[in-house]
């Protein structure tokens, strides 16, 4: 392993994140093998987990389903150097022309559902001036700092609900938690020195992916050498349909040209296809899932006890592929989302290759 201890300074900016690894990195990374140079997080989620793959030294490959979790892979993971300056604010702030006609997406889809109108309006410009940084990185650190600024800003941190103006404008509530009270301009300002500091070079050509990791992976395998590759699937019948509890960011990100909005929520339709959210998916595409990685020397898989399918028969799964331990953490207290409450149970699987046999 390259391992540098220079690198821990860097500190990964919290996230709040139904299933985010983040409190549980100190525990992971005790199963990380010593000997590796490439690493794969192919459900990288917050990219908390590929942050310390980076910290650790390795080149690392990021992947997530979901765009706006992309755009925190390349603002943290690829990126080198890119930070946002004053520069950037003057032009992420400035009034955008477009902003009324061709970048009006969430003025029309979220008003009175998630924001007042002048939010609304204000995160339609903002969206419209990310076009015009100088680079990729800064845009997605634009993104990655404005997303995370309107999950701080929406109680709960996701949005499969439609109460959010209702507590914004509940004094209880706004006590506990003045963010939900607070401009996003104010939110992305205060969040925006921890997210610069997160940024650093490894001296790795690390790379950001954006795709359905049963079709990146094939792909990566011939071209990467992988040594060791995290899984992080969804966990199918708990909090796993992620298109739902975060539609408002990927909208964001992706600002639609080609979906409907339905429901008091306003979430996007049709969804994509994921694989690993569905029952009557799951079990096949871990089949196609670990086939595929059969050759990665070294995994480490997380899962949950409320999970589907069930730890028996999801272990047996594994052992078609791989010679597997192991390892389990009670959360204490809840998290959020009904895989990590007070008393269930966060699975590591540590698997490696199956020893050869000798024929005589």
């Amino acid at each position: 392993m390259l391992f540098a201890d220079d690198y821990l300074r860097y500190k990964f900016p919290e996230p709040q994140y139904l299933g985010a690894k983040f409190i549980l990195l100190d525990w992971i990374k005790r199963f990380i093998p010593q000997d590796c140079r490439v690493a794969l997080d192919a459900f990288a989620g917050t990219q908390s987990v590929a942050f310390l793959m980076k910290q650790l030294g390795f080149k690392v490959l990021t992947n997530d389903f979901l765009q706006f979790n992309h755009q925190i892979g390349l603002a943290f993971i690829e990126n080198k150097a890119a930070k946002l300056e004053k520069k950037d604010l003057e032009i992420l702030f400035s009034a955008n022309k477009n902003s009324n006609g061709n970048f009006s997406l969430i003025r029309q889809t979220f008003t009175d559902v998630f924001f007042t109108e002048d939010q609304s309006v204000f995160l339609d410009n903002f969206r419209a001036n990310i076009n015009l940084l100088e680079s990729s990185y800064k845009m997605a650190l634009a993104f990655a700092i404005m997303n995370r600024s309107i999950t701080r800003k929406i109680l709960m941190g996701h949005f499969a609900h439609s109460q959010a103006l209702v507590y914004a404008n509940t004094p209880i509530r706004v006590k506990r938690n003045p963010s939900i009270a607070r401009p996003l301009k104010d939110l992305f300002l205060e969040l925006l020195p921890k997210y610069n500091d997160a940024v650093f070079d490894n001296g790795q050509e690390n790379k950001s992916y954006g795709e359905n990791i049963l079709e990146l992976l094939p792909k990566l395998l011939k071209t990467e050498k992988i040594d060791f590759v995290y899984f992080d699937p969804p966990y199918c019948d708990s909090h796993a349909d992620y298109q739902s509890f975060y539609h408002l960011t990927e909208t964001f990100t992706e600002y639609w040209k080609d979906k409907q909005f339905i429901n008091s929520i306003k979430r996007y339709e049709p969804q994509r296809f994921s694989g690993f959210d569905k029952k009557r998916d799951i079990v096949d595409s871990l089949h196609k899932l670990f086939d595929y990685a059969e050759e990665i020397p070294h995994w480490l898989i997380s899962y949950n006890n409320r999970s589907y399918p069930k730890i028996e028969e999801f272990l047996e799964i594994i052992k078609k592929y791989k010679q597997v331990e192991v390892e389990t953490k009670t959360y204490l207290n809840g998290r959020g989302g009904k895989g990590s409450v007070a008393g269930s149970k966060e699975i590591l699987f540590v698997c490696k290759k199956k020893p050869m046999i000798a024929v005589p």
